[in-house]
């Protein structure tokens, strides 16, 4: 038994850290148009649009975390919506990255895919987000949001154990595309609700109050990491 174990040890850590070989550029670009498919047409961005809120409530608790403050629950809702409650001071440095992390999370955790990507990390990048995600389920403090967090794990896990190299590199780069593409789209939704006089209570608006600045810069800001991330990330994606 002790020597399964010294060998087996060994070799999860060689598949945990070694590299991939990239995939064919065919590859990449059809799973680009499979991003595509999903984030553009509304009633399929309506469902798919729950992986975001993922990526955006994981964002807040993980910057709420890193920042001293104390995680006390997440929340992920049917609509697509989300809450994170975090206790600290309502104010200051901590409280105004935990607000702003929301918006730029999928677009950051999307260029941070690339990344990994283009070094050839592909089994690093898919036990990454499965750890994630079970980090983030021990948080969750409703059944619609297990749910969704405990398929979306399954699905990793699934993939990144069972599958095949070709099926690990093709999911993946779905999935890192699917941020980088899934979160521009949110900054212009709340930029249209709030021209509707709606989203009074938004992330921009909160970050207005912490720190006195319009919302609509940091509705700027928003645009500018989701941008600048789909156009770096999907250039690493597409010379990797």
């Amino acid at each position: 038994m002790d020597s399964l174990a010294a060998t087996a040890l060994p070799d999860l850590w060689d598949r945990l850290t070694g590299t991939q070989p990239d995939p064919g550029l065919w590859v990449v670009l059809a799973t680009l148009v499979a991003a595509l498919a999903v984030v553009v047409p509304r009633p399929v961005w309506r469902l798919a649009r729950n992986a975001v809120t993922i990526a955006h409530e994981g964002g807040h608790g993980l910057v709420a975390l890193l920042t001293g403050r104390q995680l006390t629950g997440i929340r992920l809702h049917s609509d697509t919506s989300g809450l994170t409650v975090s206790r600290g001071k309502p104010y200051g440095l901590g409280m105004i990255l935990t607000a702003a992390a929301g918006y730029t999370a999928p677009s950051l955790l999307g260029l941070g895919g690339a990344a990994l990507l283009t070094a050839g990390r592909i089994t690093l990048l898919l036990w990454a987000a499965t750890a994630l995600l079970v980090t983030m389920l021990v948080m969750i403090r409703n059944a619609y949001g297990v749910l969704t967090v405990v398929l979306t794990g399954g699905a990793f896990l699934l993939v990144s154990w069972l599958a095949g190299a070709q099926v690990q590199a093709a999911f993946a780069y779905a999935v890192v595309w699917f941020l980088l593409l899934g979160g521009v789209r949110p900054p212009f939704e709340l930029q249209a609700k709030r021209s509707r006089g709606g989203a009074g209570d938004s992330d921009a608006d909160q970050l207005s109050r912490l720190t006195h600045v319009p919302a609509g810069l940091w509705l700027f800001l928003f645009h500018a990491v989701s941008l600048c991330s789909l156009i770096g990330g999907g250039r690493w994606l597409l010379e990797g």
